[in-house]
């Protein structure tokens, strides 16, 4: 006997609503991790006046090695798969960068716009994916903020300043930690607090 896409979606949420019980501090420690990051990203073009593209390569592939960590030990989440090759990317896009420390300013910035709209809509699609699950729309918005980022950058071509690229990364990062934190938030915080803000 088949099943219906609906019954299928909901099958899929109810296995995400388990992880995220079983897995809630890794989520929350994930997300605050990400914020930190992006707040570095955001303020060490503001305090030297060298080149971003080492500093957030590693600041990337350090992010791509903590996420995949968290979600090793998170591997048999029905997301798996989806999570698996958005940390790939950002180690790709990270390694990218400190390869050609020397490269062209112009392609610095188009290797940042590919990583924030690719993981945009890598979110983007996640979030709308798991709709109604409580909280979604904090994984799609921080999806759609990497969008508006990216296109952002793309206004600035051919040379946006350093600080703006790493405001940009950083704000993406933020959102990202922002939205996974809550997906795991009400799991820990104290019954009578989670309990008053059900609908």
């Amino acid at each position: 006997m088949g099943y219906s896409l609906e019954s299928a979606a909901e099958f899929y949420r109810d296995a995400l609503r388990r992880t995220i019980e079983r897995y809630s501090l890794l989520y929350l420690t994930e997300g605050g991790l990400l914020a930190i990051a992006g707040l570095l990203a955001i303020l060490y073009p503001l305090f030297t006046s060298t080149a971003i593209s080492v500093p957030l390569g590693w600041l990337l592939i350090v992010v791509a090695v903590m996420q995949g960590v968290i979600l090793f030990g998170m591997r048999s989440m029905p997301h798996f798969g989806f999570q698996a090759l958005s940390v790939a990317l950002t180690l790709l896009i990270g390694v990218l960068l400190l390869l050609a420390p020397q490269q062209s300013r112009e392609s610095l910035v188009m290797l940042v716009i590919t990583y924030l709209l690719l993981e945009g809509v890598a979110r983007l699609v996640f979030g709308l994916s798991i709709k109604p699950f409580r909280h979604w729309e904090w994984v799609a918005g921080s999806g759609a903020l990497g969008i508006v980022l990216s296109l952002i950058l793309i206004a600035t071509l051919p040379a946006p300043a350093g600080w703006l690229v790493g405001l940009m990364v950083g704000l993406a990062l933020i959102g990202e930690g922002a939205a996974i934190a809550m997906l795991a938030w009400d799991k820990n915080r104290p019954p009578k607090i989670a309990k008053e803000s059900q609908p």
